[in-house]
């Protein structure tokens, strides 16, 4: 191999060991990576950012807008509040969880499809007293199988696409990978669902004394008041004064919960549900109470 190619292979070998190391951003280490290219010469300056401006790139960033949106509205929680309000089966709500999540992986980025439903997976799990992850892992399979149904449900069929059309002229349309795709997501559907039992439930059967004892990580909801200081400051600011020590896990407005944003603007008479991970820090560290 060419002095070039080993340079190449050290770059993505660096690139990868950061990833699975995952002490620093994926996006900080991608853009580190770019850089390191440029410095060692395999990518040259006037292409470097020349992806940027590419069609995929655009498109999948408006996908996440779209997905942040719905996240935003709450709208799936209220759906599923409205029309399933007394779910407690533990195998119907994996079942409506990893349905949700398939279809809507098909239209908006999967990431963004768990981000919407994953709240909902832990509401669920509290009313049926199981642990989470029985949800977790079913719906991280839903959301990979759910966008091999339409051209813009995942990366892969959008690049397929461009490239069909700068062969042949014509791209896939938005529905040409249904056909195959909705019969392999309806098969695993139906396989998560009958077969949820394999999947590890990940709880703690042996707690010492000492540690049944000192709860460090607990959650808590607040309210805030009419005169309160917190009114018209954004989630982030709600939590800065704690170091990393707590996070805003949900918002209720008008009895529905939704999930918050960091920017996020607290209203009067709202309802915040707070994880506080370290004993230290108290709410009386909001702006003076």
């Amino acid at each position: 191999m060419t002095t070039q190619q080993y340079l190449a292979f050290a770059v993505i070998g660096l690139m990868m060991i950061a990833f699975v190391w995952g002490r620093v951003r994926y996006d900080i280490v991608a853009m580190c990576s770019l850089l390191a290219a440029l410095a060692v010469g395999i990518v040259p300056l006037e292409a470097a950012f020349s992806g940027f401006s590419d069609e995929i790139v655009i498109i999948v960033g408006s996908a996440l807008v779209v997905s942040a949106g719905v996240a935003r509205s709450g709208l799936m929680e209220a759906a599923v509040q409205r029309f399933v309000p007394d779910l407690s089966s533990v195998r119907a709500q994996l079942a409506v969880l990893v349905i949700i999540v398939t279809v809507l992986s098909a239209f908006v980025k999967n990431i963004g499809a768990l981000a919407i439903m994953i709240p909902i997976a832990f509401q669920f799990a509290r009313r049926s007293n199981v642990s989470a992850s029985v949800f977790l892992m079913p719906m991280a399979f839903g959301a990979l199988i759910g966008g091999l149904m339409t051209q813009i449900g995942t990366s892969p069929n959008i690049v397929v696409s461009r490239v069909r059309a700068e062969m042949v002229g014509q791209s896939f349309s938005m529905f040409d990978f249904t056909p195959v795709g909705a019969t392999l997501a309806a098969a695993g559907i139906i396989y998560l669902v009958l077969c949820y039992r394999l999947v590890p439930e990940r709880t703690r059967e042996t707690v010492s004394v000492a540690e049944a004892i000192e709860i460090r990580n607990y959650v808590s909801e607040a309210a805030v008041a009419k005169d309160s200081a917190a009114v018209g400051k954004t989630v982030m600011d709600l939590v800065k004064p704690a170091e990393g020590g707590a996070k805003v896990t949900s918002i209720v407005r008008a009895n529905h919960r939704v999930t918050p944003l960091p920017d996020s603007v607290l209203l009067k008479v709202t309802c915040w549900c707070l994880k506080v991970t370290r004993m230290r820090w108290t709410p009386s560290s909001w702006w003076g109470g």
